[in-house]
Formats: C-alpha cells, sequence, structure tokens
C-alpha cells in the first residue's frame, strides 16, 4: 500500500500521532485532511516530547512534504504559535480551500455550550463548531481570501459586524473589527507563502507514485455522520471522508490503519459502556498518562471494547490494526474486553444510532489474565509474554483483523511492526 489512511478507531487520543509518525519514516508525505486544534498529536522522539494540534505529524522530518488539506479548519494564531516552536527545517502546504477559525467562533463555541446547560457536549472552546457551522452556511472565510489582504478586510468588517449582532443575543462582549483585522493580518502574512492548492499538489504526488499518509483528528466515534451522535465532532475522521477533504480521488486510497489503545478512553460527555471507576481507573489514567493534549482534561478510562472496533471496521474500513500503550496494562490481573452489548434484553453487535439507547446498553464482556513481565524493551511480537500475545490475537479474532504494529511506550523506538504493509 502506498496511500494508506491513519484513524482514530475510538473517540480519539488513540496514538494516531506517535503511529503516523514512525510510519512518516517510510513517506514521503503526511496530510492532515480534517478537524483543526481541538485535537493534539502527541510525538516522542528520543525522550522529547511534541505537541501538535494543526501541524501534521511529518512536521517533524526535514524530508516529508506536509500538507494542510482542505477538509480542515484552521485558528492562525495557533498555526503561528506553532509554526514557530519547531526548530528544525521543514516542508509545508496549505490548502487556500480550508476553512478560518476567526475570534468570534471561540467565543459562540462557549456561548452555545453554556446555553445548553446540562446537555452540554464538552466541546473544547477552539471554535471548530462554529467554523464548520459557517462552512455549511457558506459565510465562512477561507484560507485563499484570507490570505488576500484587501479581501480579507471587507469580508471581515461584514463577518464581524453579523457575528456580534449573533454574540449580543447571548450577551456576550462584542468584538473590534479594527483590532482584529490588524492581528490577524500578521498571521496571514505568515501563512501565505505556504498557500496552494493542495488538491492539485496532490494528484501531482500520486502521479508521481509518492508514500502517502493521511492523518485526522479525533476517532470515528467523534464523526458527524457515525459517531455517537451528538456527542461528536463537526467534521468525519474516517478514512471515507479523505477524498472529499483533499481532493483526490476515491480510488485512490489504498487502505486504513485502525489504531486503538489497548484501552478506551474518552474526553468529554456522552456513554461509554465499558467505563471504569475507582482505583483502577486512576492506575491505568497516571500510567498512560491520560490527560488531553488539548485541555489538559483527565481521559475516561474503560476496557477494550470491540463492539466499537468492529463499527470502524463498517464504517470506516480497516486494513491493520495498530495497537497503542500495551505496556499501560502490564501488572494487572485480569483484564476485559467487550465483545457484545445487551439492549432491553437482547443481545446485540452493534451501536444503536440512537443516544438514548446507546446509553442503556449493558457490555458483555471476555475476560483474559494478565501479565506481570515488563515489556517496555521488546522488540518484536515473539518477545511478548504469552498472555500479551493472547491479548492481541484476541483483539485480532473478535474484530477481524490483522494487527499489523503494536506499542508499548512512548518513544518512536517502542513501536514494533508485525506485517510490513507500508
Amino acid at each position: 500500500m502506498r496511500r494508506i489512511v491513519v484513524v482514530g478507531t475510538q473517540w480519539g487520543d488513540e496514538g494516531k500521532g506517535k503511529i503516523t509518525d514512525y510510519l512518516a519514516q517510510r513517506a514521503d508525505v503526511v496530510v492532515r485532511y480534517q478537524g483543526g486544534n481541538n485535537a493534539g498529536h502527541t510525538v516522542v522522539i528520543n525522550n522529547q516530547k511534541y505537541s501538535l494540534h494543526l501541524l501534521p505529524s511529518g512536521i517533524l522530518n526535514p524530508n516529508i512534504i506536509n500538507v494542510m488539506a482542505n477538509g480542515m479548519v484552521i485558528d492562525p494564531k495557533a498555526f503561528c504559535q506553532e509554526l514557530s516552536k519547531i526548530k528544525t527545517p521543514f516542508k509545508l502546504f496549505v490548502s487556500n480551500r480550508a476553512h478560518i477559525v476567526l475570534p468570534y467562533h471561540p467565543k459562540l463555541d462557549l456561548a452555545y455550550e453554556l446555553s445548553k446547560g446540562d446537555a452540554k457536549i464538552g466541546t473544547t472552546h477552539k471554535g471548530i463548531g462554529p467554523a464548520y457551522t459557517d462552512k455549511v452556511a457558506r459565510i465562512g472565510l477561507r484560507v485563499g481570501t484570507f490570505v488576500n489582504e484587501n479581501r480579507f478586510y471587507h469580508h471581515l468588517k461584514e463577518l464581524v459586524e453579523r457575528k456580534n449582532y449573533e454574540l449580543s443575543l447571548y450577551k456576550q462582549p462584542l468584538l473590534d473589527f479594527e483590532s482584529i483585522f490588524a492581528e490577524y493580518r500578521e498571521y496571514a502574512k505568515v501563512m501565505e507563502p505556504f498557500v496552494c492548492d493542495t488538491s492539485i499538489l496532490l494528484n501531482e504526488l500520486i502521479e508521481q507514485d509518492k508514500k502517502i499518509l493521511f492523518e485526522g483528528a479525533q476517532g470515528v466515534l467523534l464523526c458527524l455522520d457515525h459517531g455517537t451522535y451528538p456527542y461528536v465532532t463537526s467534521s468525519s475522521p474516517t478514512a471515507a471522508s479523505v477524498p472529499l477533504n483533499t481532493g483526490i480521488a476515491p480510488w485512490l486510497v489504498e487502505g486504513a490503519i485502525g489504531v486503538t489503545k489497548a484501552y478506551t478512553t474518552r474526553v468529554g460527555s456522552g456513554p461509554m459502556p465499558s467505563e471504569i471507576e475507582g482505583e483502577l481507573a486512576h492506575y491505568i489514567r497516571e500510567t498512560g498518562r491520560e490527560y488531553g493534549t488539548t485541555t489538559g482534561r483527565p481521559r475516561r478510562i474503560g476496557w477494550l471494547d470491540t463492539v466499537i472496533l468492529r463499527h470502524t471496521k463498517c464504517v470506516s474500513g480497516l486494513s491493520y490494526l495498530a495497537v497503542t500503550l500495551l505496556d499501560v496494562l502490564t501488572g494487572i490481573d485480569e483484564l476485559k474486553i467487550v465483545t457484545s452489548y445487551n439492549l432491553d434484553g437482547q443481545e446485540i453487535d452493534y451501536l444503536p444510532s440512537d443516544i438514548e439507547d446507546y446509553e442503556r446498553v449493558m457490555p458483555n464482556y471476555m475476560v483474559l489474565p494478565g501479565w506481570k513481565t515488563d515489556i517496555s524493551q521488546v522488540k518484536s511480537y515473539d518477545e511478548l509474554p504469552k498472555e500479551a500475545k493472547n491479548y492481541l490475537d484476541v483483539i485480532s479474532n473478535l474484530v477481524g483483523v490483522k494487527i499489523g504494529m503494536f506499542s508499548v511506550g512512548p518513544d518512536r523506538n517502542q513501536t514494533i511492526m508485525i506485517e510490513p504493509f507500508f
């Protein structure tokens, strides 16, 4: 496979950045195809930690072409701040069709959340949802307009007037057009050299037979269409969304790598059938450093749920699984894996579309023995203790997808490939 997608199979935070970074050493191009800076990828190289929110995971490799495609919504201030922290040479291209996040978007994001009371979604207040709303409503500002100072001035003036009216309805402070323009015109100057038609670029690179990795933000269960709606993001992280969000033909995507933790985590509100409470959840959270890269919020912890993984396989397609944080489970006597759900007395093997039904499902578990041996330094599948091998084998059998790679620690060299798929 020369063109593959790295997708999160759960609610995000599965370690996609680490897997993308590892696979990128074999790639020519890394493409971020959706989302904004409401997500974060953590990459550890030689014990040095890098937190990426907007930039593609290949940005740390000077030989890789990095693309921020049209499906993204880009906060220019965050873009400039993140770019300034990259101290090594890089190659970067930004789509002129991507949409811009402006200061009124986070303010409206917060206002919408506060208005929902107990029914809030649990957004990061980064303005991603309102930016995508403007895109669909056909009043969004695209990168190509943003970097044209004259056009930006006139569009922004109209938009600030419109959004100030909306902010007033929520009794929020109004924004000053001139100060926003003065600040953001400087960000536009920083971004402008990277801007191009990335659809044309990607198709040229495909014609040159370049190896391309596509990476999204969040996970499939946060997909606007196929996730746990309404507790979802405002775009689609599935492999199916790549062609639309990058401007290439669907048949040019050759496969998808589904990244899953060896357990389950979730940030924000919404159902999580396999959730664990108490001391065990605390142990896994602290051992796995399960705190949001973007917000620092503690992640909710649960057992691995293969109903979710099979759902991801169905709606996104999975060529191989990449299992991360396997080492975190070391020392736990018994490990559980969700095999199916019960809903109203019936066993089911799917995610109910209605969130109220999904909140009522009860998980059915398979119990497996854990392992005590430290696995953080193993270099192959064969070096794992038999219980860890069995755990991976059971996952593969329950999901019906081969495990192509796994990781036993945060560093790049703690990632082990089983199948040479890329």
